[in-house]
Formats: C-alpha cells, sequence, structure tokens
C-alpha cells in the first residue's frame, strides 16, 4: 500500500488527500456516532489503479480510531466493504451490504 496521509475535513465534511497535484476527497454525513460515507471523487488525473483502495482503507482505518460505525452509500465504497470482509465489523448492526 502506497503512504497516503488523510486529512479530516470537517467543515466541508470530507476526508482529503493531495495525489498528483489533485484533491481526491469522499465525503461524508455524521450522526449518532455513525458516519455515512456518500461520495467518493478520484481525479482522472490519478493513473495508479490501487490508489482508490488504499484511500478507502485509510478512511476506514481512520473510522474505526475514532470508534464509529461506517454506512458506506456510495456504491463504489459498498462495493469494497463487501470484498473486504476485515472491514464489516465497523459496520453498524443490522446493515448488511
Amino acid at each position: 500500500m502506497s503512504e497516503i496521509t488523510i486529512e479530516n475535513n470537517e467543515f466541508l465534511r470530507q476526508f482529503e488527500v493531495n495525489v498528483s497535484g489533485s484533491l481526491a476527497r469522499i465525503e461524508y454525513a455524521e450522526q449518532e456516532r455513525k458516519i455515512f460515507l456518500t461520495k467518493i471523487h478520484i481525479p482522472d488525473n490519478v493513473t495508479n489503479k490501487s490508489f482508490e483502495e488504499d484511500f478507502i482503507i485509510k478512511v476506514l482505518e481512520f473510522i474505526e480510531s475514532k470508534k464509529l460505525r461506517v454506512v458506506p452509500t456510495s456504491p463504489r465504497i459498498a462495493s469494497f466493504v463487501r470484498k473486504n470482509k476485515a472491514f464489516k465489523h465497523l459496520l453498524p448492526v443490522g446493515i448488511k451490504l
């Protein structure tokens, strides 16, 4: 995994990382100890295929460190969690992907 440093921009409610001179972001909404990951944007000039996965992993690790639950409403993030069972414990009780 490449070294990615994410920033939690609480004002814009998005996780951000500078990559190839552009801003990649995952937008979120937070309520009741849950973070809803609503949208992911990877700049067109990012050609590294593993970047999106690495970015999602870093965001999920950040959420886990804050002892929050995650509800991935973005289809791309939901698909990632579905394929990577190691992160299923972050889902709230009763949420199935």
